[in-house]
């Protein structure tokens, strides 16, 4: 597995890695780390009930974050009306629902827009200098940094960051069956030299971090740590719980107070995650039709894509997948920061990437009868500037290139109770700000735990014991 900067395989307080709770070579591990992470699942307070339009409509989710920030007039808002310098290189096409245009770099989107709804309305007003990082933060936790340096840059992760929507989704809506309730892959968010900020449970702690998958899933994937060592056999694997129940048996006072935890639980859903496979078995590409895959594509995202869908069809309950480049890396090698030249890496590199992925993800969902129930957003930090060749965040950008936008960008949304077909909120004639229904990154958040039947103010406490709302924002219920 990817080894992240700064993130030993044991913290300097001696508490586990999200890893080092799925090898379960050694009765310790498994006695002690495995059966607390589900206790600690359990004994999560539940959301109150709130109901209403699309309340508990979704049951996984695939989050789909374009890291790098996408030219939504290039891709998903085209405005080919609009002057020169800012309508871009890219001719619109019709897509087969009338009234919705996309750009000619995603044909195969435009021909299943009926199974999703555009977002044309997300909009933020940053506080100073918002670059990749700080706008990562506020889009997958729901809250904007403390502080932000002058680059626009964040601290490296910290215990006292705000969590991750898919930890604090991994605690309140665990998985029904015995499986990895969060995944991330294929590479961890990345500005520069900050790597994986708003990517951990933060102050929940690290038993709701997600499972870092940073591998490449067009290379194959090892899963060693989800397979008994080969030393210890399955019989010997199941005589560690009998011993277990036996010692539990001749110490009863230790028996009742464990026994508040129902720790037999606990220790069963163990077993079962390793015995079963399940979740080896979803990692494993190879049970894909190749027809299959090549439509996803052969390449790093389009591959990450079909592993999500296997995840949720497995019963994992977020899965979060990182546009694999670094934000603000090299456009020419798939970074979406193209302050120049978008003609060439938007037409022939990330565009048809992110076409041909996204599109076969939402068909395939709709095909097996999943998409009703699983809900995929589509979205970056931001977007790109209308007006190219212009300074919007202290940045170079040359005639042919954009800048940061977070004033007015597109998501794509679809299933999850979610209907097809749609646009929702639209921008202004250059694309550069919302004239209806603006939609925050926040609000997106708090639809996706309304669709969870998860209520978005449910309290957490953060690392100062501090009562907060998971996110201080209402669902978007016009979405549903």
């Amino acid at each position: 597995m990817f080894s992240i900067p700064q993130r030993a395989g044991r913290l300097c307080d001696g508490s586990m890695t999200r890893r080092e709770l799925l090898q379960v070579g050694g009765c310790g591990l498994l006695g002690l780390s495995l059966p607390s992470f589900f206790a600690q699942q359990a004994k999560a307070n539940e959301a109150p009930k709130t109901g209403g339009k699309g309340w508990g409509k979704t049951k996984g989710v695939i989050f789909v974050f374009l890291q790098g920030g996408p030219p939504h007039l290039d891709l998903w808002d085209p405005k080919p009306e609009a002057p020169e310098g800012i309508r871009g290189p890219f001719k619109k096409i019709q897509s087969n629902v009338q009234g919705i245009e996309l750009s000619e770099t995603q044909p195969k989107l435009a021909r299943c827009a009926d199974k999703y709804t555009l977002i044309r309305s997300v909009s933020y007003s940053p506080k100073g200098l918002f670059n990749h990082t700080a706008a990562h933060y506020q889009m997958l936790t729901g809250y904007t940094p403390d502080r932000v340096s002058p680059s626009g840059q964040l601290e490296p992760p910290s215990p006292k960051d705000y969590p991750n929507i898919g930890s604090n989704i991994a605690r309140l809506r665990p998985p029904d069956v015995p499986m990895l309730p969060f995944v991330m892959l294929p590479r961890p968010m990345q500005e520069s030299n900050v790597v994986n900020k708003a990517g951990t449970a933060g102050f929940l702690g690290r038993a709701f971090d997600p499972y870092y998958l940073f591998q490449d899933p067009n290379a194959g994937i090892r899963t060693d740590d989800l397979v008994l060592r080969p030393d210890l056999s399955r019989d010997r694997f199941k005589n560690r719980a009998a011993l277990r129940d036996m010692v539990k048996e001749s110490m009863e006072s230790i028996d009742r107070q464990v026994s508040s935890y129902a720790l037999d639980e606990y220790y069963q859903k163990a077993f079962n995650l390793i015995l079963s496979g399940r979740a080896k078995k979803a990692f494993d590409l190879n049970q894909e039709a190749p027809t299959i895959r090549d439509k996803y594509g052969r390449h790093t995202f389009g591959q990450s894509l079909l592993m999500a869908r296997r995840l949720i069809e497995s019963g994992t309950r977020f899965v979060q997948i990182n546009w694999p480049a670094v934000a603000n890396g090299d456009p020419n090698s798939d970074a979406w920061d193209c302050h120049a030249g978008i003609l060439k890496p938007v037409r022939d590199l990330h565009g048809p990437k992110l076409d041909s992925a996204l599109s076969s993800l939402i068909e395939d969902l709709s095909d097996c009868g999943m998409l009703q129930d699983t809900l995929v957003v589509a979205i970056g930090e931001f977007g790109r500037s209308p007006r190219m060749g212009v300074s919007t965040s202290g940045n170079g950008n040359a005639p042919d290139g954009r800048d940061h936008w977070p004033y007015c960008y597109t998501a794509i949304v679809a299933g999850g109770g979610i209907p097809g077909g749609k646009i929702y909120g639209k921008s202004d004639a250059h694309g550069s700000a919302p004239t209806e229904k603006p939609v925050h990154p926040i609000e997106l958040l708090a639809t996706i735990y309304h669709g969870l039947g998860i209520d978005p103010a449910t309290e957490v406490m953060n690392d100062l014991n501090q009562p907060r709302p998971l996110v201080d924002a209402k669902p978007v219920l016009g979405l549903f």
